[in-house]
This record gives C-alpha cells, sequence and structure tokens, in this order.
C-alpha cells in the first residue's frame, strides 16, 4: 500500500515541477495598459471606432501606442480624455462628435406613396420587391430596419421616415449599414447645415413625388458665400470642409430640403 502511495506522491510533484516550468517558458506578459484602456471602456462593443470591439481596441494601444484616443463615439469627449491621462497624451478635440444624418424628408405627409407592405415588411425586403413603396426611388422606406439595428435607441420612424435623435446617437454607424438605400450618412455634431434628400432625380419628377425634395435649381450655390455647396447629378452637396453653417443656403431653398439643426443655447454659469 505504501508504494502506490509513493508513486502518487512522486507523480505529483513531477508534474507539478514541470507545469510549474511550463508557465515561465509559456508566459505572456500582459500589457498594464492595454487592461487599464479596456477597463475605461464601455463595453458596447459597436465597432464605431474601426476596430473589433472594445477588446481590440484596447489591444491597438499595445501594439501603437499612438492610436487615436478619441475613437470611442459611445464614451464621447469624456472617454477620450481618461484614456489620453494613462498614456499621457491630449485627447484632441472631439467636440464634433460623429451623428448620423437621414437624407430624406418623405414623410408621409409630403411625399407619394405607391403601395403598402404592411408593418411585417423590411426596408430590405422591400427595396428587393419593386424598389420599395415610396414614390422617390432613392427615399426612406420608413419601415424600420435602422431602428431594429440602433444599439441605442436613436432612431425612430415617425410618420413614414426615420428621424435621428442627435442627442442619443453616439455615431456608430448600425443605422448606416442597415438601411438598403443608403439613405443615411454621417456628419458630426458641429454640421449643422444639412441636404435632407437623397434623390437624383430632376427637379419636376422630383416634385411629383415628394413636396419637399431637392430639385437642383442652384439657388444655395449662387448664395453660399464660402463656395461650400454644389449641385450634382441634379442634387445639392454640402462641402463640410468649406462650410461654416451661415444658413444662407437654407433661407433660399424653395421646398426647405436644406435645414438647420438649432445653436444650442451656452450654459449658464453659476
Amino acid at each position: 500500500m505504501i508504494l502506490p502511495i509513493i508513486l502518487l506522491v512522486g507523480l505529483a510533484i513531477f508534474f507539478g515541477i514541470v507545469l510549474t516550468v511550463a508557465s515561465k517558458i509559456m508566459f505572456v506578459p500582459v500589457d498594464e495598459i492595454v487592461e487599464l484602456v479596456r477597463n475605461e471602456l464601455p463595453g458596447a462593443n459597436c465597432g464605431a471606432c474601426g476596430y473589433s470591439g472594445c477588446d481590440g481596441y484596447a489591444a491597438a494601444f499595445g501594439e501603437d501606442r499612438e492610436t487615436p484616443v478619441n475613437k470611442c463615439p459611445v464614451g464621447g469627449p469624456d472617454l477620450a480624455a481618461k484614456i489620453g491621462e494613462l498614456l499621457g497624451v491630449a485627447a484632441g478635440d472631439a467636440s464634433a462628435a460623429p451623428v448620423a444624418l437621414v437624407k430624406c424628408q418623405g414623410s408621409n405627409s409630403v411625399a407619394t406613396n405607391i403601395m403598402d407592405y404592411g408593418r411585417d415588411m423590411t426596408c430590405v425586403a422591400a427595396s428587393q420587391l419593386f424598389g420599395g413603396g415610396k414614390g422617390c426611388a432613392a427615399g426612406c422606406l420608413g419601415l424600420g430596419d435602422c431602428v431594429k439595428a440602433c444599439p441605442f435607441d436613436a432612431i425612430h420612424v415617425i410618420d413614414g421616415v426615420a428621424v435621428v435623435d442627435r442627442e442619443a446617437c453616439v455615431g456608430c454607424e448600425s443605422c448606416v449599414k442597415a438601411c438598403p438605400k443608403n439613405v443615411i450618412e454621417m456628419v458630426t455634431t458641429a454640421d449643422r447645415v444639412s441636404v435632407r434628400c437623397n434623390s437624383t432625380d430632376k427637379g419636376a419628377k422630383v416634385m411629383k413625388v415628394c413636396k419637399i425634395g431637392c430639385i437642383g435649381c442652384s439657388k444655395c450655390v449662387k448664395e453660399c458665400p464660402f463656395d461650400a455647396i454644389h449641385v450634382e447629378n441634379n442634387l445639392a452637396k454640402i462641402d463640410y470642409d468649406k462650410c461654416k453653417n451661415c444658413t444662407k443656403c437654407a433661407k433660399v431653398c424653395p421646398t426647405k430640403a436644406i435645414t438647420v439643426v438649432p445653436k444650442q443655447p451656452k450654459a449658464v454659469q453659476a
């Protein structure tokens, strides 16, 4: 009875030594910065930072300390400042955060509907079936694929068209990827003026299906003092690198296809 016990104890000691040596040889050091950054990240794993979720973004700092600290739209400027503090770098200007823009105002009250698919239809399916139920082939179908895709409840279908809640939007681009009509694009919170139309049809055709679509009249182009808006393929487009948010283009737009986000009131100092 004593011999088997001795053998078992001996084997236990032997394998213990082997495992200890192996753990030392195969030890992979963990970058402290990666762990610290990962602990700060929100864990949304939306991929809006351009990496494969929060783990991927944190790991990037282990490979390159110069990875931008303000790539997480969910955490925003506060998170960028925290990560910058960990790395000892400036967070940079994060005041112009990404935000989704629906390039369509074709609600049921202003746009023509040519067929009703019912509530259970999706935008993807409807777009593959005669292009959808809207008279405008380029407009928002209003069936809510973007709503289902948004993990932050920042976009809703109101009166047949998708509307973004700019306060709730974190710029994750989930709605952009979900839209089969490419009606949604990303701008920034600093971009207050936008052309809310996606149609490249000529003006007369646009007006037949939507009362507030862009008709390519070029009045906005002539009015802009900064050369920041041009008509391309019958549709006005804003160059945000030049746009100063003067809103003159919106004031002369005859169909109100150009809209302006009101300025946020300044906080009152206590």
